[in-house]
């Protein structure tokens, strides 16, 4: 039995009140939500009542991100719902400001991910927003960060050398590569190949791009250093991936 049945015949049996909330609810840093397809929240953790200065889930539940959080932040929130929805395409590890309640502000990773029904349509979106412990005056101003991040993520096709993004940042390339671990756990370059490897993949699952030109989208010198790297992050080649997809 593959995998899908398997999962199938698992929630098939699972009570229509049961849920992860109760699970997330142990997560002291950690957001949980889900938001059907109008942005309202469905389920939220305890974490991210306190984080709205709320009392109850009751007070979250049924209302949009930009009715409950101030602006701007709020209409943010927003923007990132409408844009899973209507793209279809995951946020990932997007590193943003956060204003809490309580007026303290502090940095989070925020990933989106989007719910489809059987037909494939996007029905909601399921996400998290992890609160980053480190970003207090002895870690400096995150903001220099979010901007290489950024750079990154929507530059992943070019050639990205850590002494430009280091000044970028006005940071020297070992600062930023210790704040980058401080937030991802991994060094720039792992980074960077991450998100060239997670652009790859959707490339390949949601396009019929040629290979050739996703290794040169994704910033690599020929398909062949394409492959080579693709095997050794995903284990498969990228046509048995695009296969596997199909």
């Amino acid at each position: 039995m593959n995998s899908e049945l398997l999962s199938s015949e698992l929630l098939a049996q699972l009570s229509n009140s049961t849920t992860c909330g109760d699970l997330f609810d142990c997560l002291n840093d950690l957001s949980f939500f889900i938001k059907n397809h109008r942005g309202e929240y469905m389920v939220v953790n305890t974490a991210l009542v306190e984080r709205c200065g709320r009392q109850g889930k009751n007070e979250i539940i049924g209302r949009r991100a930009d009715q409950v959080y101030p602006a701007p932040m709020g209409d943010r929130d927003r923007a990132q719902d409408e844009l899973v929805f209507s793209s279809g395409t995951p946020i990932r590890n997007h590193l943003e400001l956060h204003c809490c309640a309580s007026g303290r502000r502090g940095w989070c990773l925020t990933n989106k991910f989007p719910l489809r029904d059987r037909a494939g349509k996007v029905v909601g979106l399921v996400g998290t927003s992890k609160d980053l412990q480190v970003a207090d005056a002895r870690c400096g101003n995150y903001s220099q960060i979010s901007r290489v991040v950024q750079y990154i993520q929507t530059h992943f096709g070019e050639p990205l050398l850590v002494n430009e993004l280091a000044g970028m940042a006005g940071l020297s390339p070992y600062q930023l590569g210790k704040r980058i671990r401080e937030i991802f756990k991994i060094t720039v370059g792992q980074f960077i190949q991450k998100v060239r490897m997670e652009n790859a993949m959707r490339f390949l699952q949601e396009t019929d791009m040629p290979i050739a030109q996703i290794a040169l989208e994704c910033g690599y010198a020929d398909q062949s250093a394409f492959t080579r790297q693709f095997r050794l992050v995903a284990r498969v080649t990228p046509s048995e991936c695009r296969s596997a997809a199909h």
